[in-house]
This record gives C-alpha cells, structure tokens and sequence, in this order.
C-alpha cells in the first residue's frame, strides 16, 4: 500500500487557487488522484477533502461524513466522490455551526451556511447525479467546494470571537 498524499497546510498558495474542470472523469491521471484522496482522507479523523488539498487543482471531492473523535455526532454517508460539483441553496436560511479542516489543524469556528442545498455532480462512472443535501452534510459539501474557489472556511466567520482553539472545542461538546 502506498503512503496517502500530504495534506497542504495553510499557508500553502494552492489553497488559494481556483481548481480546474475536470474534463475527462476516466483519465488514469484522474483514476489517480481520486485513489490518493481516498487515502489521505482514510488516513485522517476528517469527513471531507477537496484536490488541492493534496496539491491537486482539479475539482474533485470526496464527501464522507462518519462519527470521528473530531467529529462524534456526524451521520454516516458512503464516501462520495463527486466531480465538478456545484450547488443551489434550496432556501435563503443559513445556520452556523462548528467548522475545522484538515489543511488548518487545531482551530474550530463558526461558520454560517445553507441548510438545504441541491447538489449536482458527476460521479466516478461519469454519470451525472443530482440529489439534494441537508443539514451536516451539506455543510460538510460547501466547506469543500468552497476549497475549490481557493476559499477556506475562515473566509465565511463573521466575528473573531467565533474562532476558537480545538481544545476548547472539545470542551464545549463535553
């Protein structure tokens, strides 16, 4: 088996990129770089990750939302590779909640987004889905396309004082 992928730290310029369209969903050169996020994100205790965070601009995801220790109340979703994702927000309500990253280790912040999302994509067959998301995972969807327009979830906190040490963020779910 071979060593996952590191994970860019912020800091890192390809955070800061837009990603490209994926074009061909079954080019080997893509094949790879879906095998190497599927091991990086299965070597974390994270429930998302974008390309570039493996220093890839292509715009791929993979969602894959479960109980971890950085996230205990999480529901349980299939990892779900989704390229060239976009998305409508089914409604104007946002709810802020609890956000971290793989790329920002040891900070927490509220982040306000929408609840219910449509979500289209196409999936590693190159067919193209359409289905709706809502509450966690959604959030866990628009943390990570947001990655692909070179944002990171700090961008969208609307005061200082929700951003908090992942310390004290435990403190408050114990």
């Amino acid at each position: 088996m071979t060593q996952p992928c590191e994970i860019v730290q912020l800091g890192a310029k390809i955070l800061r990129q837009h990603a490209e369209i994926v074009e061909h969903v079954g080019s080997p050169d893509i094949r790879q770089i879906i095998t190497d996020m599927q091991a990086a994100l299965a070597a974390t205790q994270g429930v998302g990750l974008a390309a570039p965070q493996i220093s890839q601009l292509k715009r791929i995801i993979i969602v894959a939302s479960r109980p971890t220790t950085r996230y205990p109340t999480a529901p349980l979703m299939e990892p779900t590779v989704m390229i060239n994702p976009v998305f409508d927000a089914l409604s104007d309500e946002k709810e802020k909640d609890w956000e971290g990253c793989l790329s920002i280790l040891g900070i927490r912040a509220l982040v306000p987004r929408y609840k219910n999302i449509r979500v289209q994509y196409t999936d590693e067959q190159g067919r193209n889905i359409d289905i709706k998301l809502e509450g966690f995972i959604a959030r866990v969807f628009q943390h990570e396309t947001d990655h692909l327009e070179g944002k990171i979830y700090l961008d969208r906190v609307e005061s200082p004082e929700d951003i908090i040490s992942e310390s004290e963020y435990f403190k408050l779910l114990s």
